[in-house]
Parts: structure tokens; C-alpha cells; sequence
């Protein structure tokens, strides 16, 4: 089992900067994949961005050049750096790890962008 505890969500102004973390927990050496996940009210859950073992990254077109994504090993913690922040990346944000054919979900941070 693998735990998950997200912080840094909040309420910021257009153009400012957030950083989100997420703590792993538990059988981390299972995981093969971290990710960041947000939904927005009456829309579907999607991958905001997300960082292998080996480091590759993956973002969506929606955030790139805005948004990284990054791992600190030592602490079993992957970040997520929002800058240049919109109304429309308001959303909850779930940090999530897949590892051995499971999937571990986080309770999830509130992002709120107001303009």
C-alpha cells in the first residue's frame, strides 16, 4: 500500500505562483509513476502532469511552459511549480502514484485562481 498526502493548495490572483507537494508513504519502491491530476466542477478528472522513476515527464498542453513537475527521492515527495496561474487552472488537484498494477489517489488540494 502507498499513501499520499497532498498540501499547498490555496487561493491566489491571476498571474501568481502555487507549489503543491505530495508525500508518498508506505511500499514507495512499487511506484513507477507520479502524477498530478485536477477537477474542475462539472468537468472530468485530468493529468495535469506527471514524472517516472527515471525521471521522464509528461505535461499537458494546457500547462506547459507554466507548470513543472519535480521529485526530491530523499524525501519521497513530488512537487508540482504553478506559475503564471489562470482563473480556469482553479480546480482540486490529486497527487497520484501507480506502481505493480495498483493506483493510489491523494484526498486532494484546492487550487482557486481568481482573476
Amino acid at each position: 500500500q502507498v499513501q499520499l498526502v497532498e498540501s499547498g493548495g490555496g487561493l491566489v490572483q491571476a498571474g501568481g505562483s502555487l507549489r503543491l507537494s505530495c508525500a508518498a508513504s508506505g511500499s514507495i519502491f512499487s511506484i513507477k509513476v507520479m502524477g498530478w491530476y485536477r477537477q474542475a466542477p462539472g468537468k472530468q478528472r485530468e493529468l495535469v502532469a506527471a514524472i517516472t522513476s527515471g525521471g521522464s515527464t509528461y505535461y499537458a498542453d494546457s500547462v506547459k511552459g507554466r507548470f513543472t513537475i519535480s521529485r526530491d527521492n530523499a524525501k519521497n515527495t513530488v512537487y508540482l511549480q504553478m506559475n503564471n496561474l489562470k482563473p480556469e487552472d482553479t480546480a482540486v488537484y490529486y497527487c497520484a502514484a501507480e506502481g505493480e498494477g495498483k493506483d493510489y489517489w491523494g484526498q486532494g488540494t484546492q487550487v482557486t485562481v481568481s482573476s
